[in-house]
């Protein structure tokens, strides 16, 4: 099965959640880390910049956790950026959890895949049938000096700073977030600027 590929970006609570949704579709996904959105105003801005730039869907979990992170993002964003994506109360645990979660809630990544595919169908996200032809890859990033070489942190640095993104961004968000918004020969020029 081909994986839809996402024009907007998604926002999820956590890695599991960011896990579970790649392995469905092709999109930006940015972690809030949880409760630590709340504290990270650099993440905020970033999410408020790509909702500026192409759209955002949040997609939390169910519990009281989840609409808490839900309601601080939308809240400092126009409404007509959003897309709000809400997964059923399923009850149980995840698999790699020893207990269920305080409200005994399934969270995005217990959700089952057709269940999720479903409700951002429901949601008529905006999909892309087109796929970059030549894309960004590691090896671009390490010959233009931006992975895995001597001054490549430094450089990954700026780089980040003049594509307006923050330091925070690893190297496969920043390859998803490059290979989304522009083409290879554009993030060259950018690149060498």
């Amino acid at each position: 099965m081909d994986k839809l590929k996402v024009t907007q970006a998604v926002i999820v609570e956590g890695r599991y959640d960011k896990i579970k949704l790649s392995s469905l579709i092709d999109a930006f996904i940015v972690e809030t880390d949880g409760f630590a959105i709340f504290k990270d105003k650099e993440k905020l801005s970033f999410i408020k910049k790509l909702a500026e730039e192409r759209g955002i869907i949040i997609l939390t979990d169910s519990d009281h956790a989840g609409f808490m992170i839900r309601h601080y993002i939308s809240s400092g964003i126009p409404k007509e950026r959003i897309t709000n994506v809400y997964i059923p109360d399923v009850y149980g645990k995840e698999k790699r959890k020893k207990e269920p979660s305080k409200e005994g809630k399934l969270g995005v990544e217990g959700i089952d895949s057709a269940v999720l595919l479903k409700k951002l169908e429901e949601a008529n996200i905006s999909v892309v049938k087109s796929d970059n032809p030549d894309p960004v890859t590691n090896y671009d990033l390490y010959e233009l000096g931006f992975s895995g070489t001597s001054g490549a942190r430094e450089n990954k640095k700026r780089l980040l700073k003049n594509l307006g993104l923050p330091e925070f961004l690893s190297t496969n968000s920043l390859l998803s977030y490059i290979n989304s918004t522009m083409t290879k020969e554009d993030f060259i020029k950018k690149a060498q600027d």
